[in-house]
This record gives structure tokens, sequence and C-alpha cells, in this order.
């Protein structure tokens, strides 16, 4: 059966993509069937992710939550580290004890994992019931693979990486808040990284179509978005016509929409031209995700970052200088290839001297095809287990304390959702991205409402939705 070119549609007009919606070669195909869609690793693939759901959708399936239940089973991977691979591959056995039961079950793997030769190469040596495989590159191609899976895998996964694809469709999580692509790939190539190789090159957006599609949401009543690239401070360096992300975020704040967030931030790329627009915007919040990675400016050379440790610290003292109140969480790697206790105690120095109100941390994981991949490492794994505890303890301890300042005090909070553990509160954010577990609230689902804090934890707040007058 031949389905509309989704390439082509891709570049229509949002009235004339809206066929794909309503072509009887897709609509219902699948009708009463289930897919089970899991996703693992960053923001971008999350957002991926729906436009996965929305293509399923328009072939006719119902999702489920419940693997044993599905027709088609998709898994939206992540390349980032060594135990995102290998967590997939554990659940892929779940897969194939089900498809013996079902034979007609669909498999498929998508994301950063499929753009990977050697990955690929072990799904067809290892893995021979998978279906289908299909890249970060070409989503768009899902629903004419699903349609002529023949029972034998069919990898489609390409390289052309220089498209950038508007009018794309997706079937968001959230009703409240969205993702909004501005860029796609990487052009950093830190050392440890295995994105510019997934994911390509930086590709940026056209400023007219972002902030299109920013009005449309905040017509739909979405209360937040966020601007979502693998760095979003070098937006627009592709596109030689004095884009830039600190004019995308200001013309984005004039449109109105009631919370404006962006990840992630790269420390090279941070101008004092943003600073000052995120200073200056209300809408625009007080959270700034700052990826350190190490305190040691010798490791950080060796990562490829392009930045000292001092030059880090500048940069942090004068966002916290400019931006009121600006909470401020980062990402920290354990153990990089020949990593000192020196070198160690220098990012200790800095989480101390920044005090973060969060951190994601790791150790370090090497990625085939990477330049650091290729390092001897002279540091053994459990000297690497006890620096990532230390860190962490310290981390939790600034967290702590950072969240101690709110209590007692009346917060904006976005409400979002009931709370899974407990069916009597909601949850929520504030501006500085701190997640609030509300006493009730049900009735204030989608709205920003004032909420006074009652409690403080490591990574959450309690608090009672204080009623206006």
């Amino acid at each position: 059966m031949n389905l509309p070119d989704l390439n082509e549609a891709r570049k229509r007009t949002d009235k004339e993509v809206l066929y794909l919606e309503n072509d009887n070669n897709i609509k219902n195909m699948f009708d009463g069937k289930k897919y089970f869609l899991k996703t693992y690793g960053c923001q971008m693939n999350v957002h991926d992710s729906e436009e996965i759901r929305k293509y399923l959708e328009l072939l006719g399936f119902n999702e489920t939550e419940v693997l044993e239940e599905s027709d088609i089973v998709v898994l939206n991977t992540c390349a980032i580290r060594e135990n995102a691979h290998d967590k997939v591959f554990g659940y892929l056995g779940r897969c194939k004890h089900l498809k013996k039961e079902k034979p007609e079950l669909i498999i498929a793997i998508g994301g950063c994992m499929s753009q990977e030769e050697n990955v690929v190469n072990e799904i067809k040596s290892k893995h021979p019931y998978v279906d289908i495989v299909f890249g970060t590159h070409n989503i768009n191609e899902l629903p004419k693979l699903i349609v002529n899976a023949k029972g034998s895998l069919d990898i489609e996964v390409y390289s052309n990486e220089g498209n950038v694809f508007e009018n794309v469709l997706y079937s968001r999580d959230s009703k409240i808040k969205a993702w909004v692509n501005i860029m796609y790939g990487c052009d950093k190539f830190c050392t440890y990284c295995i994105v510019p190789y997934t994911r390509g090159k930086q590709r940026s957006r056209k400023i007219d179509k972002i902030l299109e599609e920013v009005v449309e949401l905040k017509n739909a009543g979405y209360k937040e978005i966020t601007l979502l690239g693998q760095n979003v401070n070098a937006y627009g360096k592709d596109l030689n016509d004095n884009s830039s992300f600190s004019k995308l975020l200001e013309e984005t704040a004039k449109i109105g929409i009631e919370r404006i967030r962006f990840v992630t931030s790269h420390p090279w790329d941070f101008t004092d031209e943003m600073i000052e627009v995120i200073a200056k915007y209300d809408n625009i919040m007080p959270y700034i995700h700052l990826p350190l990675q190490s305190g040691s400016s010798k490791i950080l050379k060796l990562m490829g970052r392009r930045y000292t440790k001092q030059d880090y610290l500048d940069l942090y003292n004068k966002i916290k200088n400019k931006v009121p109140n600006c909470a401020i969480t980062t990402d920290i790697i354990v153990g990089f290839p020949n990593e000192t206790e020196e070198d160690f105690n220098e990012t200790l120095d800095v989480v101390n001297a920044c005090k973060y109100d969060g951190a994601y941390t790791f150790i370090y994981s090497p990625r085939e095809g990477t330049p650091a991949s290729k390092i001897k490492d002279s540091v053994d794994l459990k000297t690497k287990e006890e620096r990532l505890y230390k860190l962490n303890e310290l981390v939790n301890k600034y967290s702590l304390e950072a969240n101690k300042n709110y209590e007692g005090k009346n917060v904006k909070v976005l409400v979002e959702g009931i709370n899974e553990k407990d069916s009597n509160k909601t949850f929520g954010y504030t501006e500085t991205m701190k997640l609030v577990n509300i006493s009730g609230g049900k009735d204030y689902i989608g709205q920003i409402v004032d909420v006074k804090i009652t409690d403080a934890k490591s990574f959450s707040l309690d608090g009672e939705i204080v009623e206006l007058r």
C-alpha cells in the first residue's frame, strides 16, 4: 500500500499537512490495535516520542502502558551512556519472549542507538526477531515501515543530517507544557559525547517558524514552553542571518506565553546578551541548567569543553548577580580517564562555590567512536564509585539547603496533575523548577497558583494552596 510522502508533507503549509490526518490510506489502518512506546534518554528523545506517538495514532493504534497487550512495541533509545545501551537490550529480552507468544507482534527500535553502526550489527546478529530499525533522521518513515513490515528485519537509518523539517506532527504528552525544538544536532564534539555522531551537525530552525509554533501553543492554552536543543546557546550560528539565541529568547518572551524555559546550555556560548534578556522578562523563568562536567581545567581541556574552571565560575557569578533569585543546576562527570584525586577535588571546590540547586552526576561511560574512548585509563571503578558517592553527598547537602530557603514562603506553582503516590495531592513546579507536592489542588490543574511551602526535602517541596480573597 502506498502512503503519502511524509517528507513532502513536512514541507507543506500547516493546512495542507492536515491531509495526513484524513487520508484513508493511513487513518484507522490498524484500528483496534495497541502500541507500547518506551522512551530512554534526554528531553530531545521525549519530544521525538511525541512525534512517534502521532504517527502511530494516525495509523489507528491506541496506546497501552501494558507491554503484553501491545501489537507493536517501539523503543526510542539513547546512546549517551553504556547503561542505557544495556537497558535497551535487556528490555528486548522481554519483547523476544512476548513475540514467541504473539508472532504478529511488531518490534521497532529507533533513537540514537539506531544511528550507531555497531548497534545495528548487534541487532542483525543477535536479535533477528526485531522487525524495524529507524534512526533520528527519519522518524517520519515509521508509518511506511510499519505498513510494509514483513516479519523480517527492515533497517532504514539515514545520515542525511542536513535537513530541517517543519510542520512536524506531534501527539503531545501534556496540554499544559510543551517542548519546542529550535535546533537539531550539535557541533561541539566534546570528546566523551556521542551526540554529534547520532544526532548530526547543528541545524537551526528559522526564527519565524519557531515563533509561529509558540503562538499556536499559546492560543491552544499552553502555559509553558521549553525551547529545546542539544546546545540552545549556539542557536542560529549556522543560519548566517544574524539569528542568535538571545534574539530568539526575546522575541519568544514578547509573545506573552506565561512561562518560558530552555535546555540545554553550554557555558562556551552563554553570552552577556542572553543574561540581559533573561533578567529583563518576567516570563523567562529564573532557572538555568549549566553543565559543568568537571571542575578541573586540565580535565575540561581533555573533554574539549573550551572553557576553564575560572571561566565557568565567572559566568556562574555573572548570572547570579544579574538574574534575581536564579536557580542553577548542573551536570558533572566523575572518573573521566586518568582523573586524579586533585582533579576530583577541584570539582568539589566548584560545587562548594556554586552550591547548586541540584545536579545530575555520572561516572564516565566510554562510547565507541568518541575520542575519549581511545584513552587508556589508570583509575579503577571502585575509586570512581567512591568519588561519585562523595560528590552526591555534597550535591544533596546544597540541594536541601536551597530548598529549605523556601519554607514558609509563598511561590508561584504551575499545577500539572495528580501525584502518582498520593491521589489526594497534586504536583507542579515553581518558577525555579522546584517540584512541589501540593495538598489537594485538583481544581487548579493547568493553572499557576500561589502555594505556601510547608516542608522542604532534598529533591522536592511540600505545600498548600494559598486561597486568595
